[in-house]
């Protein structure tokens, strides 16, 4: 593995993660009319801590974007998972909390995890697939199933519905990785014109807008607790399931390989969601509080 990639995708995930905190702090205090609504990134723009959480996502998605074109998505991703990690970190300095058993198990089941699926997988790259219809059926099935938990999630809004968000908008975010490399690899191949002319980019755009109001939705209506696990357990494995499916990417696929990468990928989950369950996370607003203003902070 190279350590540029390592060094790129780690430093990713510390920006993705503080990010998400300081996100999460302003938009607990969105009004809840806001919900699902492109209205709601109108308010919160006017919030400072809300413009430096964006900052930092923004920072950690071009980190992550130059590890994607200097590594496979399949390498890249389970990286990326680790911005919990910095999510707890900077959440532990705000509510004091100590990591405790929870915190430490969770830690050693994502590090370990994703130590383990890296180990056994090998991530290598290969050609990627030519047939646009294998394209279109693997980011369509993201997109539709993203789309059918928005529609859930509308219907339980205080309840599952930040959860459903997340993980919505992981799913996205998995495939704006996925089309994020291949915007890359149009650029380095014929420049601004070659990069310009393809659909890939806009559709980068269009993922991120749309991740970024589930994400906000989410943050909202819920404590960081109910949806960060969520979005960054998805996040990767819809990114995983993009590389290997279209983009090339090769992994080992002898039986006890495989055996490794499915009980990595179990691990990185479990260690997920018990850092995002840790008390130590920002526990936002209560469901049942009316409809609040934004306050500058």
């Amino acid at each position: 593995m190279s350590v540029l990639v390592l060094t790129l995708a780690v430093s990713a995930a510390c920006c993705l993660g503080f990010g998400f905190v300081l996100q999460q702090n302003a938009a607990r205090q969105a009004p809840l009319s806001d919900f699902l609504s492109p209205r709601l990134l109108l308010d919160l723009v006017k919030v400072p801590r809300w413009l430096g959480g964006i900052g930092l996502m923004v920072a950690g998605m071009v980190l992550g974007a130059i590890a994607l074109g200097q590594g496979e998505v399949s390498l890249v991703e389970p990286l990326l998972a680790t911005n919990l990690l910095f999510a707890l970190a900077l959440s532990r300095r705000q509510t004091r909390q100590p990591l405790g058993r929870q915190g430490w198990a969770g830690l050693a089941l994502l590090a370990g995890g994703v130590s383990a699926f890296i180990v056994a997988g090998e991530p290598r790259g290969g050609t990627a697939v030519t047939d646009p219809l294998r394209h279109w059926l693997i980011i369509g099935a993201m997109i539709g199933l993203a789309l059918l938990l928005t529609t859930y999630a509308k219907r339980s809004r205080l309840s599952s519905g930040p959860v459903l968000l997340a993980l919505a908008a992981g799913l996205l975010y998995g495939v704006q990785d996925a089309l994020t490399r291949v915007s890359g690899q149009r650029f380095s191949e014929g420049g601004l014109a070659e990069l310009m002319t393809g659909w890939q980019p806009y559709a980068v755009l269009a993922l991120g807008v749309t991740g970024l109001v589930l994400v906000q939705s989410a943050f909202e209506t819920a404590p960081l607790r109910m949806s960060l696990p969520a979005l960054t357990a998805a996040q990767p494995l819809a990114g995983i399931v993009c590389g290997v499916g279209f983009l090339g990417d090769r992994l080992r696929t002898d039986t006890g390989a495989l055996t490794w990468e499915a009980l990595g990928l179990a691990a990185v989950v479990a260690g997920i969601v018990l850092l995002g369950m840790h008390p130590a996370m920002p526990c936002g607003a209560a469901p049942s509080e009316p409809a609040r203003n934004l306050q500058p902070s």
